[in-house]
C-alpha cells in the first residue's frame, strides 16, 4: 500500500491499474480512447480521483469528470476535495463559467453541459482529460465531439453498452480490466454473496426496443398475488429482521411491495424517482439507521447509493442486463468490521441467466464481441427448462400421510415409449398419483377440492416436463394439456368420494 502526499491511501491494486492508465497516457495519442473496467465497490471515484490529481501536476492541464446523475456529481467533487483537487460543478443553476481560471477540475451533468456547449456559453480550451464516469450509459457520447483532441477516460463496472446498437468498442480503442469481484472478496475489500433463487415462470413477459423487460409486463406479473406472497415467503426464509433493499421494475409493483409488507407488519418505505429531494434524504436516512429497515424502489438506487449496512438484496425483478444484474447487487457488497457477507435473493431466474455475481467475466470478449455476448444469453425457456419442482415445506405437511409425493415425467415418458404407449398415458399416471395423494389425505370432498387447489403449481410442472418431453411447446397445447389434467384429476377424485 502507498500512501500519497495527500493523505489519502490507494490500494495495492488501485496502484497497479492507475498505473496502467498512465502509461497509456505516456504511449498513446492525445486524442486516445481508453476504457477501464472495476467492479463496483473496487474503489473506481478513488482511482479517478487520484488520476486527475496526477495528471494536473503532471501536465498543468485541466480534467472534465461527466457524470450522468447530480448524486454522482457531488459525490466525486467530495472525493476530488479530499485530494486537495479544486473543483467546480456544473449543474443546472451554472449558466457561464466566468471563474474558469479558479479551478483545475470541472464536475459536469451530462445533458447539462451538453446544452451549455451547444449555446456556446461555456468552452473548456485548456482541457486536456475527459473522465466520463459510469460510461457503459450512452448519453456521453452526444459530448465526444466537442473533445475531439482531448484523451478520454471511460470508468465502468460492466462494459457492455446500455444501447445494443451503440457498441462501446465503436468509441474506445482498448479496454483495461481491472481485478475481478472473487480477488476483492478474497482479499476482503467486498462481501461475499450467497445467492437464493427462487424459480419464477417469465413467460408473459415482454422485450423492449432497449432489450430488457418491459415495465408494463414486469408490473403485471410482480404486482400479482403470487408473486407478491412469493416475495413474502422468501424475505421471512431467509431475510427476516436483515435490513433489506429490494429491486422492482415499475413504481406499481414497488407500490404493492411496500403495501404487502406493511400489511404484514414489516417497517418499510418505497422510494422511486418521483421523490422529492428532502423524502429521498429523509427515506434514507431512515433506512440507515433502521436495523432490520426494508426498502422498496426502482431502479433509482442502482447507482450513486452507499449504504454498507445492508444485509440482503432481493431481485424482485428479473432483467437481461448484465449492467443492470451487476449494479443492483453490488449495492450490498460494501464491507464493514462485522459484516463479511450478504444474501441475494433471486426472484428473476437473474443467477441462472448471467451465473452468480462473483463468477469470471471475460470483459475482454464482452468489449470485443458485445453481439455475440447478448445473442448468447440464455433464455427464459431454456432456463424454465431446468427447473425442478419441489413442494414448499408448508404445503407438503398438508400430504403428510404420503410417503413420497415426487413424480419423474421423464421416468415415466421413457417407460412409456419403450412398451409403445400412446404419451398422454405419462400424464394419466400421474393424474393417478395425485389423486391417492389428495384422497389419502382428505377426511371428504370438501377437503379434497381444497387440497386439489394446493396442487396447482405443481401440475403445471408436470404439464410443462411433459410437453417438453413430447416436443410440443406450443402456449395454446400447454393450457389444453392443464386443463385435461386438472379436469380428470378432479374427476377422479370426486368419483372417489
Amino acid at each position: 500500500m502507498q500512501e500519497l502526499k495527500i493523505g489519502k491511501k490507494l490500494y495495492d491494486y488501485q496502484l497497479e491499474d492507475l498505473n496502467q492508465i498512465f502509461n497509456r497516457f505516456e504511449k498513446c495519442p492525445n486524442d486516445y480512447n481508453l476504457l477501464y473496467q472495476l467492479p463496483t465497490g473496487g474503489g473506481k471515484t478513488v482511482i479517478f480521483s487520484e488520476i486527475a490529481r496526477r495528471f494536473i501536476e503532471m501536465t498543468g492541464k485541466k480534467v472534465l469528470i461527466l457524470t450522468h446523475r447530480i448524486e454522482l456529481c457531488y459525490q466525486t467533487a467530495r472525493m476530488l476535495d479530499g485530494f486537495k483537487v479544486k473543483n467546480k460543478i456544473i449543474d443546472s443553476k451554472v449558466k457561464e463559467l466566468p471563474d474558469q481560471d479558479q479551478y483545475s477540475c470541472f464536475v459536469a451533468m451530462v445533458e447539462t453541459l451538453n446544452n451549455r456547449l451547444n449555446d456556446e456559453v461555456v468552452s473548456f480550451p485548456n482541457v486536456a482529460l475527459v473522465i466520463v464516469d459510469e460510461a457503459h450509459y450512452n448519453s456521453f457520447r452526444k459530448l465526444f465531439k466537442f473533445f475531439k483532441q482531448c484523451f478520454i477516460l471511460g470508468v465502468t463496472a460492466t462494459p457492455l453498452s446500455s444501447n445494443i446498437k451503440l457498441p462501446m468498442n465503436e468509441i474506445y480503442n482498448e479496454l483495461i480490466v481491472g481485478h475481478p469481484i472473487s480477488f476483492l472478496i478474497k482479499n476482503d475489500f467486498l462481501a461475499k454473496a450467497t445467492t437464493y433463487s427462487y424459480d419464477v415462470r417469465l413467460g408473459s413477459l415482454k422485450l423492449g426496443i432497449n432489450g430488457d423487460y418491459t415495465v408494463k409486463s414486469s408490473e403485471v406479473l410482480y404486482s400479482s398475488n403470487k408473486m407478491q406472497t412469493k416475495l413474502i415467503y422468501a424475505y421471512e426464509q431467509r431475510a427476516k429482521g436483515k435490513k433489506t433493499l429490494i429491486f422492482n421494475n415499475g413504481i406499481l409493483t414497488s407500490r404493492n411491495v411496500y403495501e404487502s409488507f406493511k400489511y404484514a407488519g414489516y417497517k418499510i418505505r418505497h422510494l422511486d424517482n418521483t421523490a422529492s429531494k428532502r423524502e429521498r434524504y429523509e427515506i434514507l436516512d431512515w433506512f440507515k439507521n433502521t436495523p432490520d429497515a426494508i426498502l422498496t424502489s426502482v431502479s433509482i438506487l442502482t447507482t450513486g447509493f452507499d449504504e454498507p449496512t445492508i444485509d440482503t438484496i432481493i431481485l424482485n425483478r428479473a432483467t437481461r442486463s448484465l449492467s443492470l444484474y451487476f449494479q443492483m447487487i453490488g449495492r450490498g457488497s460494501r464491507v464493514l468490521p462485522n459484516k463479511k457477507t450478504f444474501d441475494v435473493i433471486d426472484l428473476g431466474n437473474n443467477a441462472a441467466r448471467f451465473g452468480l455475481w462473483e463468477n469470471h467475466i471475460d470483459w475482454q470478449r464482452i468489449f470485443k464481441s458485445p453481439n455475440q455476448f447478448l445473442e448468447n444469453i440464455i433464455t427464459d425457456e431454456e432456463i424454465e427448462r431446468n427447473f425442478k419442482y419441489k413442494m414448499p415445506e408448508e404445503l407438503r405437511k398438508e400430504f403428510v400421510k404420503t410417503e413420497d409425493v415426487s413424480f419423474s415425467i421423464e421416468e415415466e415418458s421413457e417407460k412409456v415409449k419403450s412398451l409403445g404407449l400412446r404419451s398422454f398415458t405419462v400424464l394419466e399416471k400421474a393424474i393417478d398419483q395425485h389423486s391417492e395423494m389428495v384422497v389419502e389425505n382428505s377426511e371428504d370432498l370438501a377437503e379434497a377440492l381444497g387440497k386439489l387447489r394446493l396442487l396447482e403449481d405443481d401440475i403445471h410442472d408436470r404439464v410443462r416436463r411433459y410437453c417438453y418431453c413430447i416436443c410440443k411447446s406450443t402456449k395454446n397445447y400447454r393450457d389444453w394439456a392443464q386443463d385435461e389434467y386438472t379436469r380428470k384429476l378432479r374427476k377422479k377424485v370426486m368419483t372417489h368420494f
